[in-house]
C-alpha cells in the first residue's frame, strides 16, 4: 500500500508531544511491513533541521487556492531518520509557519486550515495518489472534508482517509472566514449539525468533528479511551458524533520504539540489562542515586516523569512525594510545568526539600536523565486525570519498573493490578491500579506496592519481570492499522 501521513508533528524534527512520536513510530512500522509511506508536514522556522538529511527542492511552484486567489508555496523533501518527509513552505505575508512556535497563535485555526489545503493541493498537483491518507488531530480535520467536497471532483476520488484523534480537548474552531479561505464556501451547507457545526455552539465550525464526519475510519489512541470519549465527558462534547459514527470508530493502542526504549541497548544507562540479568538494574539504581546525590540505602525509588499539569494529576504527584518519604521510600521527579502557578509551587517544594537525601525534583526535561530514571527506579507513578494512551507506563514496564497508575484511558489497557485484576491470571499481572482521583486511592495503591517491595522482594522482582514480558512495540498497532487501511480501501 501507498500511505501518506498528513500531520503537524513528526518526531524528532517536530515534536510538541506524543503526536510526533506516533507519526514517526507508526510510519516506521508500516515501512518495516513493506508499505510505502510519505509524511507531509509544515515547514516551521523553529523545527529541528539537524534531524533532516538531504533536504532538497521537491516542488517549487505549488499554488494553493486561498480566498479566491492563491498563495505560492515551495515544497522541500528530506529524510528524518529514514522517513521520507515533505515540508510545505508558504510564501505569504501571513507567515503561517514562521512564528518561532508550533502552536499557540491566535490564528492557529487558519494556519492549519491552510496547511490542510496545501497538503491536498500538493498531492493533486504532483500526481501523488496514495491508497490511504492518514491524518491526525484537529489540525488536519479539514483534510477529509476538502477531499470529499472538492478534490474528489479533480481526480482524487479513490483516496481513503483514516483520521486519528490524539487529544479530544483541542478540537479547532472557526467561522465563516475559514470556509471562504479554503473555497468550501457554502455557509448554510456546512453550518449544519450533520456537517461541521459544533455540537454545542451553532455559530462555530469544529475541525475535529469534520474529521469524524467525513473520514472513512476514525481512531483514537487506546481502546479504553475510545469508550471514554464516547460515553463520558472526556469526549469534550463530541460523544454524540462518535455515537452516530460508531461503526467506523475504534481505539488502537499506541506503541513505543523499542530501538530507543530498550534497557538491553540503551546508550544512556551505564549498565544494560534484560530479564536474564535483571540484577544489573540495581547498579543503575546506584548510578541514579550517585547522579542525584541521594543516599544509598535499602529503600525503593519511586519516580514520576512527565508534564506537571492538571491532565497528569499534579495534585496526586505532589501528594505521592510526601507519602513516599513518610513510608520508607525515595522519590525522583523529572518534569516541567505548563502553567506558571504550578511551576512556582514545585519550585517552592524543590527548595523546601533540597537538603533531604531521599528526594530529588528535577524541574525541566532531560532526555538522558529520563532513561537513567526508568532504569534506576523501582516504581513509576502515573496518576493522570485522563490519559488517552500514555507512554510512561509502557516504558516503565520495558525497564522492569513497576507502574502505579490511575485506571483511565490507555493505562487501563496496559497495566493490570497484581492483587485485583480479574481478567488476567496472576502470572500476567504487571503493576498496581487505582481508580478515584483522591489521596486515599493513590495511597492504597502505593501502600500495596511498598509492602510487596519490603515484605516479599522475590515477588516484587517477579512482578517487574512479568512487566518486561509485555510487547508494547509498534508491532501490534501496525498490524491493526494495516487492517483498518485494507478495510476502508475495499469498502465503497
Amino acid at each position: 500500500m501507498y500511505i501518506v501521513q498528513i500531520a503537524s508533528e513528526c518526531a524528532p524534527v517536530i515534536k510538541a508531544g506524543g503526536l510526533g512520536d506516533v507519526v514517526y513510530g507508526l510510519s516506521r512500522e508500516l515501512e518495516i511491513r513493506g508499505h510505502t509511506v510519505e509524511i507531509i508536514l509544515p515547514m516551521y522556522d523553529c523545527m529541528r533541521y539537524d534531524h533532516i538529511w538531504g533536504l532538497h527542492d521537491a516542488f517549487m511552484n505549488l499554488w494553493v487556492p486561498w480566498y479566491g486567489a492563491a498563495i505560492h508555496c515551495s515544497v522541500y523533501c528530506g529524510w528524518v531518520h529514514g522517513r521520507l518527509c515533505f515540508f510545505i513552505e508558504p510564501h505569504s505575508g501571513d507567515n503561517f509557519f514562521n512564528r518561532g512556535c508550533y502552536y499557540g497563535c491566535g490564528d492557529d485555526n487558519m494556519r492549519f486550515a491552510f496547511f490542510s489545503k496545501a497538503a491536498l493541493e500538493f498531492l493533486l498537483q504532483s500526481n501523488k495518489r496514495p491508497d490511504v491518507i492518514h491524518c491526525h488531530d484537529w489540525q488536519t480535520g479539514l483534510v477529509p472534508v476538502m477531499l470529499y467536497e472538492i478534490y474528489k471532483y479533480h481526480g482524487m476520488e479513490y483516496q481513503r482517509v483514516c483520521y486519528t484523534i490524539h487529544n479530544f480537548k483541542h478540537q479547532g474552531f472557526a467561522g465563516v472566514d475559514t470556509l471562504r479561505a479554503t473555497n468550501l464556501n457554502r455557509e448554510s451547507y456546512y453550518f449544519q449539525y450533520d456537517k461541521l457545526q459544533d455540537n454545542f455552539n451553532p455559530f462555530a465550525l469544529n475541525f475535529m468533528k469534520g474529521g469524524i464526519v467525513y473520514s472513512n475510519a476514525v481512531t483514537t489512541v487506546s481502546p479504553h479511551h475510545a469508550w471514554e470519549a464516547s460515553y463520558t465527558d472526556i469526549g469534550y462534547g463530541l460523544g454524540h458524533s462518535l455515537h452516530l459514527y460508531q461503526d467506523k470508530f475504534t481505539g488502537v493502542l499506541n506503541g513505543i520504539d523499542y530501538d530507543f526504549w530498550n534497557p538491553e541497548i540503551d546508550r544512556y544507562i551505564p549498565y544494560p540489562y534484560s530479564k536474564d540479568n535483571f540484577e544489573e538494574k540495581a547498579k543503575n539504581k546506584k548510578a541514579l542515586r550517585d547522579r542525584l546525590l541521594l543516599q544509598d540505602v535499602d529503600k525503593p525509588v519511586i519516580a514520576f516523569i512527565g508534564r506537571l499539569d492538571e491532565q497528569k494529576g499534579v495534585h496526586l504527584v505532589h501528594h505521592a512525594i510526601y507519602y513516599a518519604l513518610q513510608n520508607g521510600a525515595q522519590f525522583v521527579l523529572l518534569g516541567s510545568a505548563t502553567e506558571s502557578g504550578i511551576n512556582a509551587h514545585f519550585r517552592h517544594e524543590k527548595n523546601f526539600l533540597n537538603d533531604n537525601p531521599d528526594v530529588h525534583l528535577e524541574l525541566g526535561f532531560n532526555e538522558e536523565l529520563s532513561h537513567l530514571i526508568y532504569a534506576g527506579a523501582d516504581m513509576i507513578i502515573v496518576p493522570s486525570n485522563y490519559e488517552p494512551c500514555g507512554l510512561t507506563q509502557m516504558i516503565g514496564l520495558r525497564y522492569g519498573t513497576v507502574p502505579v497508575v490511575r485506571g483511565v484511558g490507555g493505562l487501563v489497557n496496559t497495566v493490570f493490578d497484581r492483587d485485583y485484576d480479574q481478567n488476567k491470571p496472576p502470572e500476567e499481572r504487571n503493576g498496581y491500579v487505582f481508580y478515584q482521583s483522591d489521596y486515599p486511592a493513590l495511597e492504597s495503591a502505593m501502600e500495596r506496592a511498598l509492602k510487596l517491595w519490603y515484605n516479599n522482594p522475590e515477588e516484587f522482582r517477579k512482578l517487574a519481570l512479568q512487566g518486561m514480558e509485555y510487547d508494547y512495540s509498534w508491532n501490534h498497532p501496525g498490524e491493526e492499522y494495516v487492517e483498518i487501511y485494507d478495510r476502508i480501501r475495499h469498502k465503497w
